[in-house]
């Protein structure tokens, strides 16, 4: 005997109104506890929502496009009286706790180098938009009457139109029953720049729209469309490069000693399931520059007068996956040892690997680190993530001939390149901080005790 039971949408997090994008299910599919259902995307990632229990799907109420809140009916799904008794008595974790799984990964030193390749994920085919015509922008720009209702928008969208400074009120929209699209958002800023007859300097730039070109026909071409991570990113990347100042101080470490340390440690680690890499040391090494020099773990306020000084330590850790980079926080670093942070940084990378992240993991860095040291290089310019001020980039360690003592020793190096926000950091400020974390990465036994 079975009994009916309703799946609802469990909290996800400070998400609402978020769009569905895949049902991966169907009436008459059997399903485990835990077993994915559907597929959310919200402004920051996708995520994948869990069943609660065990059984067989009797009925959708949902669909692909439907939005849905915390407590949205999701399927009608019919349970064994005896499974569902003993999922009382063994009360699993609730469904929040897994609920978000994000589609593009952040792993633990491999922001844009941990290229861990988890499972492939099937994306349904996304056509792209064709550019909104002049006639779609001025409708756009000239659409400021008074409203009786507030504008119909995707959260993504309103966020996309509160960064960029657009009124939604004064934004006609084209979408289905005249739903406000990012399309319409860009319309409507590109015809109000181009109206501005004033050159800009110092401010937004208007920069002329990219030609469309046939390929083609110069040789065979072949189209792939970008991940959901990356469409999402890339927006965020480009206003963070073109709003930013950015200058990027190199330097290098020597880790010799820091090497040995992790070698004669690396066994104890083991004992315990834990793989000890270069990172978590990196990290404890950060914190302590970053309690020596305020100002990298800051924020600017919004009317670029005030430097926000942040006395907590969340560092984000660039992890990179199949559909793109997401950026993981380790919370309260400053209060956590070198196992319990290498622990973490594992079991982020699974996450993000596994489309397992939520909201909340993604939340509230005071400072980031871009790890590329598994894959190569020798330097690179990081990206800083808004509204932090700086971000630390790390590259291969080599050993190289290096001075000492009148002559030529081996030391392994490791380059560091910290881009800095030049609005609130001065370069000397930088230069101190990437030598003052280059010797205690040098001497790291001395912060650790």
């Amino acid at each position: 005997m079975t009994v009916e039971k309703e799946v609802v949408l469990p909290d996800i997090g400070d998400f609402n109104n978020v769009e569905i994008i895949e049902v991966l299910v169907k009436p008459g599919d059997a399903v485990k506890a835990e077993d994915s259902l559907i597929t959310l995307e919200s402004d920051k990632a996708a995520m994948e929502v869990p069943s609660p229990f065990s059984g067989v799907v009797k009925a959708m109420r949902v669909k692909v496009g439907d939005r849905v809140s915390k407590g949205s009916p999701i399927l009608q799904l019919d349970v064994a009286d005896q499974a569902e008794s003993e999922r009382e008595e063994k009360a699993p974790p609730t469904v929040e706790a897994e609920a978000g799984k994000i589609v593009a990964g952040e792993a633990e030193s491999k922001p844009a180098a941990e290229q861990a390749a988890p499972s492939a994920i099937t994306e349904p085919e996304v056509k792209p938009t064709p550019a909104p015509s002049p006639v779609v922008a001025e409708r756009a720009l000239e659409a400021t009457e008074e409203r009786t209702h507030p504008p119909h928008a995707s959260p993504s969208v309103r966020k996309f139109a509160r960064e960029l400074g657009a009124e939604l009120l004064t934004i006609q929209g084209t979408g289905q029953k005249g739903r406000i699209l990012k399309e319409d958002v860009q319309a409507f800023v590109k015809a109000s720049l181009k109206r501005t007859e004033q050159a800009m300097t110092g401010g937004v730039f208007a920069i002329p729209a990219q030609p469309e070109i046939d390929f083609a026909q110069f040789g065979a071409i072949e189209r792939q469309m970008l991940s959901r991570i990356k469409k999402l990113s890339g927006p965020n990347l480009l206003r963070s490069w073109m709003s930013i100042p950015h200058v990027t101080q190199h330097d290098e470490a020597d880790i010799t000693e820091l090497e040995a340390f992790r070698q004669s440690i690396k066994s104890e680690a083991e004992k315990q399931d834990i793989k000890l890499t270069f990172l978590p040391f990196v990290i404890k090494a950060v914190v302590a520059a970053l309690k020596r020099f305020p100002t990298f773990n800051a924020s600017l306020a919004a009317s670029g007068e005030e430097l926000i000084l942040k006395k907590y330590y969340h560092l984000g850790v660039a992890m990179d996956t199949p559909e793109g980079l997401v950026v993981p926080v380790v919370r309260d670093v400053d209060q956590k040892g070198i196992f319990d942070l290498a622990k973490e940084l594992a079991e982020l990378g699974t996450k993000a690997r596994g489309k397992k992240l939520r909201g909340t993991d993604l939340e509230g860095a005071s400072f980031t680190i871009s790890s590329l040291g598994g894959i190569g290089g020798t330097a690179f310019t990081p990206i800083i993530n808004p509204p932090q001020v700086a971000i630390l980039g790390l590259s291969r360690a080599q050993t190289k001939p290096v001075y000492l003592d009148g002559q030529f020793v081996p030391r392994l190096m490791l380059p560091l390149s910290l881009s800095y926000d030049h609005r609130a950091i001065d370069g000397a400020e930088a230069a101190r901080f990437t030598v003052y974390l280059a010797g205690l990465l040098a001497e790291l036994k001395r912060v650790l005790l």
